[in-house]
């Protein structure tokens, strides 16, 4: 009920172990907190939040245009209502060194788990579209190494992300890796690689884990978990696939609803009321306080869900 029980520093002590081991780590994009809750129930290891998603959500191009205030302020509502731990996208870090020491400070008191500095300039682009550029060395290993200097929990994970590959290739890519995992970074995000081969070439090459970005629409392929696994990636991550479905779904129930005159025949594809109530724990909630939640939730379901709670009757499917 209410939020997550699980500390912010419990999560991150978790996600470190579990990078410390040997399986893939899958990291799907919440597009909102209630989302998050299903990435959890649907049994993967971490939650990420996407800068892209947060602009979309607020109808801007994800061109660095957000504010570290709303990027702290919505990963704190995704990451206090999930066990698992979450990875945010930090942009450029909002600044100058002083600034990306400010912000990974923001966003472990926002319950963050971990975060990625990339090294793009701005106005940043979408890692995976043409006509990106990227800072020079030494500004990209101060931004790290300003990261680290602001962490105040050992345990926060510090990714950083370079898009160099699309700019000057993977020779270039290698290299700069090296010089971010050198600075302090605990993982490297490697961008818009071109193959496995690859990723097989940047995981090789480092001594610290390597993240790969399966965005739709991208310029990497989408590789299966089996694949990542097999040439030694250890985090996946999932950007903007649930925006995209939740999204498309939404559109193509308006379109119904232009053409048909009603949402009867997209109903069958729709969560049930029994399903949305299961994920908020609206019965822990009836329980927990019956004189604001005043009612039964019996025939008020509209749908059955995979599992009932103790307090509520079973539903009739719709």
């Amino acid at each position: 009920m209410l939020y997550t029980t699980v500390t912010a520093a419990d999560k991150r002590k978790a996600l470190r172990a579990a990078l410390a081991g040997d399986e893939l780590l899958r990291f799907p994009g919440a597009f909102n907190p209630l989302s998050a809750r299903l990435i959890q129930d649907k049994g993967f290891e971490g939650v990420y939040i996407s800068g892209a998603v947060l602009s979309a959500d607020l109808g801007l191009p994800d061109i660095g245009l957000t504010t570290l205030t709303e990027v702290a302020g919505r990963g704190k509502q995704i990451s206090r209502m999930t066990d698992l731990p979450t990875i945010i996208d930090a942009d450029t870090g909002f600044g100058e060194p002083m600034n990306v020491a400010r912000t990974v400070q923001e966003l472990e008191d926002a319950g963050i788990s971990g975060f990625h500095i990339e090294d793009q300039v701005n106005p940043k682009r979408c890692g995976h579209l043409d006509g990106k550029a990227v800072v020079d060395s030494d500004t990209a290993i101060k931004r790290i190494r300003a990261a680290t200097e602001g962490r105040r929990d050992p345990n926060t994970l510090i990714i950083a992300r370079t898009d160099i590959r699309a700019v000057d290739g993977l020779e270039a890519s290698v290299a700069r890796a090296k010089q971010l995992a050198d600075a302090g970074a605990d993982v490297i995000f490697a961008e818009a690689m071109a193959d496995l081969g690859e990723f097989e070439t940047m995981v090789k090459a480092l001594d610290v884990p390597v993240l790969a970005n399966m965005t739709e629409f991208g310029k990497s392929e989408l590789f299966t978990t089996e694949q990542l696994r097999d040439v030694g990636v250890r985090i996946v991550i999932y950007p903007v696939s649930l925006l995209r479905t939740a999204m498309g779904a939404a559109e193509r129930a308006l379109d119904t609803l232009v053409s048909a005159g009603t949402l009867q025949p997209e109903v069958s594809a729709m969560q049930t009321r029994a399903r949305l109530y299961e994920l908020v724990d609206y019965a822990e909630y009836n329980t927990f306080d019956n004189g604001v939640f005043n009612f039964s939730l019996e025939n008020n379901l509209g749908g059955t869900a995979t599992r009932t709670a103790s307090t509520t009757s079973t539903a009739t499917k719709e």
